[in-house]
């Protein structure tokens, strides 16, 4: 039932665009950055090696000269199972083994219907719930397929790769349950709570390199030095066919689906659901969603080769990958129907939904499915069976809490506005009495009287309040200006 393998069939050759290449710069939306956030790292590491309880940790490098030597020594090393110039197509029987194989080792993740959200949508909507793997992401199946593949002599050895999240957790996690050593390369923008985790899972962790590609550098040059096996996160055929086992899970727990949306970073996910679904039901259409912050999937689809994409800061940090999977792509080349792209503001509207309605804590990342369909951008979906992959739940709790702040203010439901009255005793009562009568509460007030053109006998209020919803604030803006002259709203 899959295609034809490369061997027999060779694919077009998909060549990276050097011209574009950009240095990856920090993604994850954590409050400490730059200086600051690296210090804590080294002192955390410094705290760890002192105390001996390092689990074989490599500390982080504290001299600009070191790291820039281990980048060197690293350069030229090549991921054999992951070559550009010769994509390998994985196939179905390599995910139908994977299933096999991982059974009993990885959660059977529910798929349940989202009775408020269908309505609301106008569909019959299902949410496939990969956040409650024990490591919070899909990405334990195909970290745990990858080293059930492995050798004796590569058990042994141990394993190696370069990751800043999700797929570090997955690995470490496995390795200590299958007894394989695993060392992880993760850059000075991994979220501290990451790196602890993989640690109390007994990994290697060493901390190194400004960006993820840096780390995958370094780690590669260390898996030649040392003859470990480097896993790729999102490219390795193990992990594409061990994505691929929860597009056949989809299909056993939801009857008759019309489509199936699925986040793309990397593209290892959607390649393997992608070849999945559509050799057991081609039938089903295939979405992928991705963030506007970094569209290089549909770019590289659409140029018929990898390209390098420029990425900026965003909420879904865990799909923002320059330059996508070349057996990913080769693979989901002719499966995959539709690409989009959503914004910052529908994730963050999205995220703040899936709490409120499904009590579920999803990441940036595994939220933009929900994202495509409340910004409208797949219409063709009306009245029909849809199933969203939620594939991850690994969200910093700073970055939550600012993330609840700007969905309430993408829903109407947070407002700020300046409004200039009498400065004379009770002008700010009357303001705050008309806010009361209106149903809003206040959360933060500024007063400003120096910059002000009016009479001195004037304040500019700046206020920001919750209402109940969009129209509400439209309800309170309206008071507001029939009582004030000067009112400046935003909503």
């Amino acid at each position: 039932m899959g295609r034809k393998s490369p061997n027999t069939s060779p694919p077009k050759k998909l060549a990276v665009d050097h011209h574009h290449h950009q240095t990856r710069k920090r993604i994850a939306s954590v409050a400490a950055d730059g200086d600051a956030y690296n210090r804590k790292v080294r002192e955390i590491d410094s705290s760890a090696i002192e105390n001996g309880v390092t689990n074989g940790t490599v500390p982080l490098s504290t001299s600009p000269i070191e790291s820039k030597e281990m980048h060197d020594n690293s350069a030229g090393h090549k991921d054999p199972h992951c070559d550009p110039d010769n994509p390998r197509i994985i196939q179905f029987s390599e995910i139908s083994a994977a299933a096999f194989n991982i059974k009993g080792g990885v959660e059977r993740t529910p798929c349940t219907r989202s009775n408020q959200l269908s309505k609301m949508l106008g569909m019959e909507l299902y949410f496939k719930k990969e956040f409650l793997q024990v490591t919070g992401s899909f990405k334990e199946r195909g970290a745990r397929y990858a080293l059930l593949k492995l050798t004796k002599e590569q058990r042994d050895l141990g394993v190696i790769a370069a990751s800043a999240g999700n797929h570090a957790l997955a690995l470490s996690y496995h390795g200590q349950q299958l007894g394989i050593p695993v060392t992880v390369v993760m850059p000075v923008i991994a979220p501290l709570m990451k790196i602890s985790m993989c640690r109390q899972y007994g990994a290697n962790v060493m901390v190194q390199g400004a960006n993820i590609g840096v780390a995958k550098e370094i780690a590669l040059g260390i898996a030649f030095e040392k003859g470990y096996k480097y896993i790729n996160g999102y490219d390795h055929p193990d992990i594409l066919a061990g994505q691929g086992t929860l597009g056949l899970e989809v299909l056993e727990q939801v009857s008759n689906i019309d489509a199936i949306i699925v986040p793309v970073g990397g593209g290892g996910l959607i390649a393997g659901v992608a070849l999945a679904v559509k050799t057991l039901n081609p039938s089903v259409t295939v979405i992928g969603v991705e963030g506007e912050s970094c569209p290089s999937f549909q770019t590289s689809l659409n140029a018929g080769q990898l390209i390098n994409t420029p990425c900026t800061s965003t909420l879904a940090d865990g799909l923002a990958v320059p330059t996508v999977g070349a057996n990913a792509m080769a693979t989901a080349r002719g499966l995959v129907d539709k690409v989009v792209s959503v914004c910052e503001e529908s994730i963050a509207l999205s995220i703040l939904r899936l709490i409120e309605i499904e009590k579920a804590v999803v990441e940036g990342a595994g939220a933009v499915g929900l994202a495509a369909l409340l910004s409208g951008k797949l219409p063709e979906l009306a009245g029909k069976r849809v199933v969203c992959l939620l594939c991850g739940g690994n969200i910093d709790t700073t970055v939550l809490g600012r993330t609840i702040e700007r969905g309430l203010a993408t829903d109407g439901r947070l407002i700020h506005f300046e409004v200039v009255v009498s400065d004379r005793p009770g002008g700010i009562a009357e303001l705050t009495a008309l806010l009361s009568q209106s149903g809003a509460s206040i959360k933060d007030i500024f007063h400003e009287r120096a910059w002000l053109r009016t009479d001195v006998f004037s304040v500019r209020v700046k206020v920001v309040c919750e209402t109940r919803d969009r129209e509400h604030a439209v309800e309170l803006e309206n008071v507001l200006k029939s009582h004030y002259n000067d009112v400046n709203f935003n909503l």
